[in-house]
């Protein structure tokens, strides 16, 4: 299994044959710069969205539309888009899983909010949520943009994840000091994965806290656009 940082939220994870783009913020990012935009997406078979802010969204229906791959993620803006955009989808709910080719995807709550603009004004469709992804011997928890949830302690006993892709930069979501309490209260993590974290000045630009509340868990401060392996 190959994971890649693409900066902000954003990730590219190769697993059990497939190649999921996790929230694929391109154009606008500060981390991530013009150049790097077809790499970042290569090989891509599947976009999974946990939530429709702009720093999610933004790329989605042109890549969906470029790469001719399915959008995964909640029904009410998968049934929005593939009315309105005439794109693949393939939405579901929380507690529910699909299977896409092999990699196990099972839908779990997060707080937080959700819109996206449109010329009548901002556009609800449905809430924010994260994913358990399994495959390949590995369960990866992505929490998407949300704080610390007591039903975190419900996602490890049915789906027991060594691995934690973690929003931790505050402000917006959880911080790095709540991320760890996630961690170390609700989860059993062999590898914790910071995100949403050093993109713009109001969030925390370290991982230093995250890693010295977590002895003897592998805390990775990923580069953009270094893969590594897991």
């Amino acid at each position: 299994m190959q994971i890649t940082w693409l900066g902000h939220a954003s990730f590219k994870i190769a697993i059990g044959g497939q190649v999921l783009l996790i929230d694929p913020w391109l154009t606008g990012n500060p981390m991530l710069t013009e150049d790097q935009h077809d790499a970042a997406v290569e090989g891509a078979t599947h976009i999974l969205l946990t939530h429709a802010h702009f720093d999610h969204v933004s790329d989605t229906v042109g890549l969906a539309r470029k790469l001719d791959i399915p959008v995964v993620g909640q029904f009410d803006l998968m049934g929005y888009w593939e009315e309105k955009e005439k794109i693949s989808t393939v939405g579901f709910n929380k507690g529910g899983t699909v299977d896409l080719g092999g990699v196990k995807v099972t839908m779990v709550h997060a707080v937080h909010s959700t819109s996206f603009g449109t010329e009548n004004g901002p556009h609800v469709p449905g809430t924010e949520c994260g994913f358990m992804i399994e495959a390949d011997g590995h369960t990866i928890y992505v929490s998407g943009d949300t704080d610390v949830i007591a039903d975190m302690k419900i996602f490890n006993d049915l789906h027991e994840p060594d691995i934690g892709i973690l929003c931790a930069g505050g402000h917006f979501t959880m911080d790095m000091r709540r991320a760890a309490y996630a961690a170390k209260t609700f989860f059993n993590f062999k590898t914790v994965i910071p995100c949403h974290y050093k993109t713009f000045p109001i969030l925390e630009q370290s991982a230093e806290e995250l890693a010295k509340a977590l002895p003897g868990v592998n805390v990775i401060e990923a580069d953009v656009m270094e893969p590594f392996e897991l």
